[in-house]
């Protein structure tokens, strides 16, 4: 028996030890992380596919064609990709919250939830239009969130306004996050006609160049098939009970972080409340972008997975109750190796 408490005691302070070193900035994080993401999707480095073309996805499947020269249908290659995007988009998550300091402090923290969000289903360890989709998308949230910090105020308007086009031509459900830019200039900007116009010219530019592209290519009318809207739920999960599971664990992980936000949030100033109030609109748009894309997409619902991260981070972080954040860190290491298992 006192071995067993002995056993019990010496594992709680290496797992207490694993989150201070989450918690704080230190580079050899960063290879804890990447060891996390290999450990996490071992099963799909074991099994790995090719991404398939999607119908009526047309400049996904053009990403794909041209990749396919460069990967030469390399399943491993293809499915490594996507691990290291997925870890390099975790990295990018915990830059922009230090650089824009939606923390008290610099934390490794938002990179391990993200990573542990993305294992939750089988079909993220893939390759897929989503994960191109991200890219875009936390790059207009990265500039959206310098808009009352930067010298150049058009120029990161006219750059989150074309990242975010971007993200629509890919998937047409994206148009949707026309809606976020909007927020953001109401929020972080003073209303200025001329910054508008910027803004407006920098969504349309991408979907001027597309066009012209196709109607010079003679295939203006695969813009036919890019309206594509359906229903998207998780109905490819294993079992009834793996999706029970693993709903209430995401209900667990962001309830607490949205407590956690509460308690901390107002303890900052006016222009990091600002940014939160942005990740909040980031987070109910992207889930009803997830709800509304056509269920050929198999990785929709990753697209929620960078905002809710970020608000989930709060729980970790809680400094009033230090029980409160090891326990949920103790529930995420819980739920990880649980969908290590069914993964």
């Amino acid at each position: 028996m006192i071995a067993q408490l002995q056993r019990a005691t010496y594992l709680r302070s290496k797992l207490y030890v694993l989150l201070r070193i989450f918690r704080n900035n230190s580079p050899f994080t960063v290879l804890i992380l990447f060891l996390i993401v290999l450990l996490v999707r071992v099963k799909a480095l074991i099994h790995p596919q090719v991404p398939l073309p999607v119908a009526g996805y047309f400049m996904y499947n053009y990403v794909l064609k041209g990749l396919n020269l460069l990967f030469a249908e390399s399943r491993f290659a293809w499915t490594m990709m996507a691990l290291v995007s997925i870890f390099l988009q975790a990295l990018y998550i915990k830059n922009i919250t230090s650089r824009h300091k939606l923390f008290p402090r610099y934390t490794y923290i938002p990179a391990y939830v993200y990573i542990i969000l993305t294992s939750i289903d089988a079909e993220f360890g893939y390759f897929g239009v989503t994960v191109i989709i991200n890219w875009f998308l936390l790059g207009a949230m990265d500039l959206m969130f310098s808009f009352t910090q930067t010298t150049q105020p058009r120029k990161s308007l006219y750059n989150a306004g074309f990242l975010l086009a971007m993200a629509a031509i890919f998937q047409f459900s994206m148009l949707s996050f026309f809606l976020l830019l909007l927020v953001g200039m109401v929020m972080f900007r003073p209303f200025n006609l001329g910054e508008w116009s910027v803004a407006l010219m920098g969504y349309l530019t991408p979907l001027y160049f597309l066009v012209s592209c196709l109607f010079l290519t003679d295939r203006l009318y695969l813009i036919n098939y890019w309206p594509h809207v359906g229903i998207s739920l998780p109905d490819h999960i294993s079992s009834p009970f793996h999706l029970i599971i693993t709903i209430s664990g995401l209900l667990i992980l962001s309830g607490a972080g949205t407590f956690a936000m509460r308690q901390n949030v107002p303890l900052t100033n006016i222009y990091v409340r600002r940014d939160w109030t942005a990740v909040s609109y980031y987070l109910f748009i992207s889930m009803l972008v997830a709800f509304i894309t056509d269920e050929t997409v198999k990785t929709a619902w990753l697209i929620i997975m960078p905002a809710l991260s970020i608000i989930i981070s709060h729980a970790f972080l809680l400094e009033k109750n230090k029980w409160f954040s090891n326990f949920i860190f103790y529930f995420s290491l819980i739920f990880l190796m649980y969908s290590i298992w069914k993964g």
